[in-house]
């Protein structure tokens, strides 16, 4: 597709033939309609028996079936029409807002896209000192115009051509290919529920013109962002209404709490807490946490893109209990390599700045690693995660409840991506290794490398049980860390931690030691390579500036062995 080609299409013609198809369908049935009454009636109402009826009959039967299949995909021409003129007229029209924003700011659009300007600012027609930066805009929005047309020519030709094809060998004729032919056309207007398996669901997503995708994404946001196999754009589209909605509904709960009711009743010696005071500020702190969250992703997704920040993509976001979001810097569609984050206790929408700079600063260290290769890292609140130690964090149920959410998401990563994804990490802290260890224990997940950051236990006793090549498994744990205090509950890790303390005691204990969900994974019976760590670092300081863990995350998610 060419800038002049699609200029000059008569989109309005594709309107002719639709109308024309939509003529024909009608006389069409009129036709059926007629021969109904004329022939099948008449031959029904009639007294003739025999064999040669029953032929007949018979014949007669097969011949309105095919009539009404053929009518059937008559109908399904004119629906691709409409579609097809939808699809061409917005990729022109947005075309053409381009072109005509390329004249006001006196730039000049070749005939192969190519945009000059005059540089003089003495010239009458003196673009301006910002020209430049119109000019990369505005050529952008004309290759995305022109790919948009080419998307719609490719959808709307395979539809046509397996109508076209349908109709010159008679196929079309049969009620269970028209059946199956308008099966598939309704489908595209009906989005796959969630669970689907996220290759489908790319599919589906392919089937659809530019504009019916615009479409799907602001009539149903809340489905479509929230969607495993919608590429990262369209999610990152759907999810920032999402966004803008979640923030209106929580301002407007906080309104609707009013002011605090007095922190006390009674008097004197009576006076005691006022539990509607109690009530009202759980209600204010839960909401105001929320906004926190909601503000925190809004700013980030609005910071200026530069080599400190690169751009956000809000692939997953609801407001639904503690609330969800997920936070990918860089398009993980595009990147060479793609990392998965995973954060533990106390996770949630109120939380996710401090772990949406700690993808910041993954990505800063992949690209430190010097292998000159493309990084997005990923922020995955996509979980219901533990929000205090004891009693939730001692629950495996939320590790557990995780884990069809994580394999449809990094299936559907695998699903959206251009191609094959160069290095595929899952990175994990804290109860997030428990949650990633359950997964690829139960599951396996589509990874390259796993890392499992301060671990209480990732659910296997063994590197090998995580289901990849144990020499990809990383763990990293700060003798200062206080997560190797979560002792063992099971009576086997207890019996281990036992009989090892015993050994150390006689000065030949060898460090297998069980936390508890399974084994440590920085103990030699593990089997992971054990990545440097500050001595001091304590449970949440592995990200800090100048960490050697922060150092060597960066050089697996880079695909660069750890030195």
């Amino acid at each position: 597709m060419d800038i002049k080609t699609l200029h000059d299409a008569d989109v309005i013609g594709i309107t002719s033939a639709k109308n024309a198809f939509d003529t024909l369908a009608t006389a069409f049935g009129q036709h059926i309609e007629n021969w109904q009454h004329e022939v099948v009636d008449r031959l029904n109402h009639s007294e003739w028996t025999g064999t040669a009826a029953g032929h007949a009959n018979t014949r007669i039967q097969d011949l309105g079936n095919e009539l009404q299949a053929a009518k059937q995909e008559l109908g399904l021409v004119s629906r691709a029409l409409q579609d097809a003129y939808d699809g061409f007229a917005a990729a022109q029209a947005h075309l053409i807002n381009a072109l005509d924003d390329a004249k006001t700011h006196k730039l000049t659009v070749a005939a192969d896209g190519a945009i000059t300007w005059e540089k003089d600012p003495n010239s009458p027609n003196f673009a301006g000192t910002d020209a430049e930066a119109q000019a990369k805009q505005i050529q952008a929005r004309i290759t995305a115009a022109l790919n948009e047309a080419d998307h719609a020519d490719q959808t709307i030709n395979t539809r046509l051509g397996h109508l076209a094809t349908n109709a010159s060998n008679g196929t079309g004729l049969d009620s269970a290919t028209a059946k199956a032919d308008q099966a598939a056309a309704d489908a595209l207007g009906q989005i796959p529920p969630a669970g689907t398996d996220p290759n489908s669901v790319k599919a589906w997503w392919n089937g659809l013109t530019d504009e019916q995708q615009h479409r799907m994404v602001l009539n149903h946001p809340d489905q479509i962002g929230n969607l495993d196999g919608i590429p990262a754009t369209g999610r990152d589209e759907a999810n920032r209404i999402n966004l803008a909605r979640g923030k209106q509904d929580v301002q407007h709960q906080l309104d609707a709490l009013g002011a605090a009711p007095p922190a006390t009743v009674g008097n004197g010696r009576f006076i005691r807490p006022n539990p509607a005071y109690t009530d009202w500020q759980h209600k204010h702190d839960e909401l105001a946490d929320k906004m926190n969250g909601i503000n925190a992703i809004e700013s980030r997704l609005n910071t200026p893109v530069d080599a400190q920040h690169p751009p956000t993509f809000l692939m997953g976001f609801d407001t639904n209990g503690k609330g969800h979001a997920i936070v990918a810097v860089n398009n993980p569609d595009t990147a060479d390599n793609v990392s998965t984050y995973v954060p533990g206790t106390g996770a949630r929408l109120g939380s996710i700045n401090s772990d949406i700079n700690r993808s910041d600063a993954m990505v800063a260290s992949a690209n430190a690693a010097g292998t000159g290769k493309t990084t997005s890292s990923i922020t995955w609140v996509g979980y219901d995660a533990p929000q205090n130690i004891i009693p939730e964090a001692a629950d495996d149920t939320y590790a557990k409840n995780a884990e069809d959410k994580l394999v449809g998401f990094e299936n559907g990563l695998h699903a959206t991506h251009n191609g094959a994804i160069g290095n595929n990490t899952i990175l994990a802290h804290s109860y997030g290794t428990t949650v990633v260890g359950y997964t690829m224990r139960d599951h396996g997940l589509p990874v390259d490398n796993a890392v499992l950051i301060a671990s209480p236990g990732a659910g296997v006793e063994n590197a090998k049980d995580l289901r990849i090549d144990p020499s990809h498994v990383y763990a990293a744990q700060s003798p200062a860390d206080a997560i190797g205090w979560a002792a063992a509950t099971d009576p086997g890790g207890m019996g281990d931690n036992l009989w090892d303390n015993i050994k150390t005691d006689f000065g030949f204990g060898d460090g297998d030691h069980h936390l508890m969900y399974g084994r440590q994974t920085t103990a030699p019976q593990f089997g992971a390579n054990v990545m440097p760590v500050d001595p001091d670092a304590g449970h949440s300081d592995y990200w800090n500036n100048g960490s050697p863990t922060l150092a060597a995350m960066g050089q697996v998610i880079a695909g660069k062995p750890n030195s």
